[in-house]
């Protein structure tokens, strides 16, 4: 099995400590968080090969915080760790994101069995039912490699523009609303009556343009935003 950068979400320092001590030894690059917000946080700016996830930690739970990093556009296998062994619980994991379920109390070598499996596995874009790039007019964004390119200038996003972007993208010459952005993006389902959709778009809108390009993202009044995909 060839050396992978992994995350270890896992709230018990020994557990913690004896899975990552012995995935270095076998030469993968481990990133290990205790808190489920700063799994998140970390798996939103970097890339990783495999997320491994305590699914009962603080911050938010290994489900909750799979789910949010799929919404953004993380497709990174991910294995669930947990003391929860009945169907039900197994059941809600794999249909929540996970790739696999592994029950403690478990054996090393059955970890590291199931992460050479899910490593065997071909890349989101090689199947079916994943698209690698997306283009619209002259932006293109590579959900595999999380860059994003206008004409021929590459564009650096944070990871919560780089959502907003995606979104928009995947609906060309359609008006995306402010309460659908705060729905996809944020994962709100309500109004925080604050101006945060506006302040991201307009940090997207500069990057877009810089150069003087001309307004990638049209403000569509009354409705919300739209990128289209030709002049017009």
């Amino acid at each position: 099995m060839d050396a992978m950068r992994i995350l270890l979400l896992e709230d018990d320092r020994e557990t913690r400590d004896y899975l990552g001590r012995g995935l270095k030894e076998l030469g993968h690059c481990v990133v290990a968080e205790s808190d489920g917000k700063a799994a998140l946080a970390r798996t939103l700016s970097e890339a990783f090969d495999i997320l491994i996830l305590d699914r009962m930690v603080p911050g938010l739970d290994g489900l909750t915080m799979l789910r949010l990093a799929r919404e953004a556009g993380c497709h990174a296998p991910a294995i669930i760790l947990s003391a929860m062994a009945g169907i039900e619980d197994r059941v809600a994991g794999l249909e929540g994101g996970a790739d696999d379920y592994l029950i403690k109390p478990f054996a090393f070598a059955e970890l590291t069995a199931r992460l050479g499996a899910l490593a065997r596995r071909p890349p989101p874009g090689d199947r079916g039912d994943f698209q690698a790039l997306l283009r619209v007019a002259d932006i293109e964004m590579d959900l595999l490699r999380r860059t994003v390119r206008r004409g021929d200038r590459l564009v650096e996003l944070q990871p919560r523009e780089f959502s907003l972007l995606e979104f928009l993208l995947r609906n060309p010459d359609r008006p995306v609303t402010r309460t659908m952005l705060l729905d996809r993006v944020w994962n709100f389902g309500f109004d925080p009556k604050t101006n945060i959709v506006e302040t991201h778009m307009s940090r997207l809108r500069t990057k877009l343009n810089e150069g003087g390009r001309e307004d990638a993202i049209r403000t569509v009044r009354g409705s919300g935003y739209m990128v289209l995909s030709s002049a017009q």
